[in-house]
C-alpha cells in the first residue's frame, strides 16, 4: 500500500509542468492544497486521504488482467479531478478548512482559488494524456478521454444539484440520492470502468465495474452521512455530529425531518445561522428518536450488496476481483 500511494503520487506529480519562477507559486498553491507543502509553500507533507478513486482505477485494471503501472496516469487523472472539484466546493461552500488545515482560497484569496482549481483541471487531463507514453492505444486513450469528460461533466450536475438543493428543507432521499449519485458516486463508477479499460476490457467487464464503482460510491456518501453525525471524534478527526454543527441536509436529516413528529423543531434548528452545543444536542436527540440511522446503514447495506453483485458478474482475474471486495468491505465498515 505504501508503495503504491508514492508510485500515484510521483505520477500526480510527473503531470505538472516544469514551472517558470514567475508562476512557480501558482502551481505551488495546487501543490498545497494535495497536502505536498504547507502553508508557507514550503515542501511538506500530509494526510492525502484514503486515495479510493485511484486505488480503484489500479485494482480495476489488475482485475480484469491488466498492468496496473500502466493505468498510473489515469489514477493520478481521477486523483487530481477530485481535488480540482474539492477547490471549487470549499468556495462554494465558504469552507474555511480542509483536512484540519485552511483552504487554499482562504489562504490566498478567491480569484486565486478559483484560477488555482481550473489548473488543477488542466493538470488532471494532462495525467490522462500519459497514458499514451505508458503505451495505450491512441484510440482508447481518446474514448478514456471522452469518458472522463463526461463524467467531470456529471459531477457539475451534482454539484448544480447540491447548490440547488441548499437550504431545501422539502428534499426528499430520492432527490439526495440523485445528487450524490452524480457526485461521489460518478467518480468511483469511472474510476473502476475507466480503470478496466486501460487493460483492454471488453464492454462487460467495463459495465460490470462501473456498476460496482457507482453503487460502492453511493455507499460511501451514505456511510459518510452516518459518520458526519454518529461517528467517534477520535476516529473521525472531526467534532461530534460534525455535520448538525454545518447545519448539513445529509441523508439522516432528511429522513428525520420525514419522519420525526418533531419536525418544526429540527427545521427551526436547522435554520439558525450559528448553532450552539445546546441546539446540536437538541438535533441529535431528534435524530436519535427516528429510525433515521438504522435506514441509512440499511440503505449502505443494500449498495454494498449491489456492489458485490456487480462484481459477481465480472470475468476477470480471482486475486484483482478479491481485492475490489476488499475495497468495497472495507468501505462499507469504516469508522473514519
Amino acid at each position: 500500500m505504501a508503495d503504491e500511494r508514492s508510485a500515484i503520487r510521483a505520477a500526480m506529480a510527473a503531470a505538472f509542468p516544469q514551472a517558470e519562477a514567475r508562476v512557480a507559486r501558482f502551481y505551488a498553491m495546487q501543490e498545497y492544497h494535495l497536502g505536498w507543502r504547507d502553508e508557507q509553500l514550503l515542501v511538506a507533507t500530509s494526510d492525502p486521504g484514503k486515495l479510493v478513486r485511484p486505488r480503484l482505477v489500479l485494482l480495476a485494471c489488475r482485475a480484469v488482467g491488466g498492468d496496473a503501472a500502466q493505468a498510473l496516469p489515469l489514477a493520478a487523472a481521477m486523483q487530481l479531478i477530485h481535488d480540482f472539484s474539492l477547490i471549487h466546493d470549499d468556495i462554494e461552500d465558504d469552507s474555511a478548512t480542509r483536512r484540519g488545515r485552511p483552504t487554499l482560497w482562504h489562504l490566498w484569496g478567491l480569484a486565486q482559488g478559483i484560477n488555482a482549481g481550473d489548473g488543477m483541471f488542466v493538470v488532471a487531463h494532462r495525467a490522462l494524456y500519459q497514458l499514451r507514453d505508458r503505451g495505450v492505444a491512441a484510440d482508447v486513450v481518446l474514448e478514456i478521454a471522452r469518458r472522463f469528460d463526461d463524467t467531470i461533466l456529471t459531477i457539475c450536475e451534482g454539484q448544480y444539484l447540491d447548490l440547488h438543493h441548499e437550504g431545501d428543507l422539502a428534499i426528499d432521499e430520492a432527490a439526495y440520492l440523485a445528487m450524490i449519485t452524480r457526485k461521489t458516486a460518478a467518480l468511483l463508477g469511472a474510476s473502476a470502468s475507466l480503470g478496466a479499460m486501460v487493460a483492454g476490457a471488453t464492454a462487460t467487464q467495463v459495465a460490470a465495474l462501473g456498476e460496482f464503482g457507482l453503487a460502492l460510491g453511493v455507499a460511501f456518501q451514505i456511510q459518510d452521512d452516518v459518520l458526519g453525525v454518529w461517528g467517534a471524534p477520535a476516529e473521525t478527526g472531526k467534532p461530534a455530529a460534525a455535520d448538525l454543527w454545518r447545519r448539513k441536509l445529509s441523508l439522516p436529516v432528511i429522513v428525520a425531518l420525514r419522519q420525526s413528529p418533531r419536525r418544526d423543531e429540527l427545521a427551526d434548528l436547522l435554520g439558525h445561522p450559528t448553532p450552539d452545543a445546546a441546539s446540536v444536542a437538541r438535533m441529535l436527540s431528534i435524530l436519535d428518536a427516528t429510525d433515521a440511522r438504522a435506514f441509512c446503514e440499511a440503505s449502505a447495506a443494500a449498495q454494498h450488496r449491489r456492489a458485490l453483485a456487480a462484481l459477481a458478474q465480472l470475468d476477470g482475474d480471482p486475486a484483482g476481483i478479491a481485492q475490489l471486495r476488499q475495497i468495497a468491505d472495507g468501505l462499507l465498515g469504516r469508522r473514519s
